[in-house]
């Protein structure tokens, strides 16, 4: 069966993840995490990518994005990608590759998943172990936007800035959204759908993707065809 072209839509919401092979860690301490970071800024820039959320775990990163551009996100992540294993391996004195494939992705509703998705970036630390608090640790966005850090490549999206009225307000805001957290069944949509490639939205917003791709944007199912509405319930 031919391999399913990745859902790259511009001007939409993409919730991306990329992993080391055999979950093998790519980060080797603060340096590494720092140079990843550094391609991610440059990348953006170049290729017009506004990232709006993104976690930097032992062994895969999550980044929340709109690209521009129908290629912008491809080519972004293929030169971070290949550049970062350069950098590397070079740094570590090896070879051979680093990640796990190619990386995954799909498109999000933003009224449905932004903020939840925000959210479920910044608790992967804490559901790891390796935190306590989202604002304990240093790989993510989570510090810029609840105002402990101003990361000025970082692009708010405009259901963030409907938080509030200040930023004071909207970073309060945030932070109790962070506080409730998520429920399973959420975590499960969001990481199932980035990993299979299927869009996530009401049946509304399937519906309108659909008319902007030849791609399927949601998963198909042996016997007689349902509509996207039906998919979107079951969901």
């Amino acid at each position: 069966m031919a391999r399913l072209p990745r859902l790259t839509l511009p001007g939409h919401l993409h919730h991306v993840i990329l992993r080391g092979n055999n979950r093998q860690p790519i980060f080797h301490g603060a340096e590494d995490f720092e140079a990843l970071l550094t391609l991610l800024k440059d990348g953006a820039a170049k290729e017009t990518v506004a990232v709006h959320a993104y976690v930097l775990m032992d062994n895969h990163f999550h980044l929340l994005v709109t690209p521009t551009t129908q290629d912008g996100l491809p080519r972004m992540m293929q030169a971070m990608g290949r550049r970062y294993v350069q950098y590397f391996n070079r740094r570590h004195a090896r070879t051979g590759t680093l990640w796990e494939g190619r990386y995954r992705s799909t498109v999000l509703q933003p009224e449905r998943y932004l903020l939840a998705c925000m959210v479920y970036l910044d608790l992967n630390p804490v559901r790891a172990g390796l935190v306590q608090q989202p604002a304990d640790y240093a790989w993510s966005s989570h510090a810029h936007w609840v105002g402990l850090r101003n990361d000025r490549w970082l692009a708010p999206h405009a259901l963030y800035w409907a938080l509030g009225n200040t930023p004071f307000a909207r970073e309060a805001a945030y932070a109790a959204l962070v506080q409730v957290g998520l429920g399973a069944a959420m975590q499960t949509s969001l990481t199932d759908s980035a990993l299979s490639g299927w869009a996530l939205g009401d049946a509304e917003f399937l519906e309108g993707l659909q008319l902007q791709t030849p791609r399927r944007v949601t998963r198909g199912a042996p016997g007689r065809p349902r509509s996207i509405k039906n998919i979107a319930k079951e969901g």
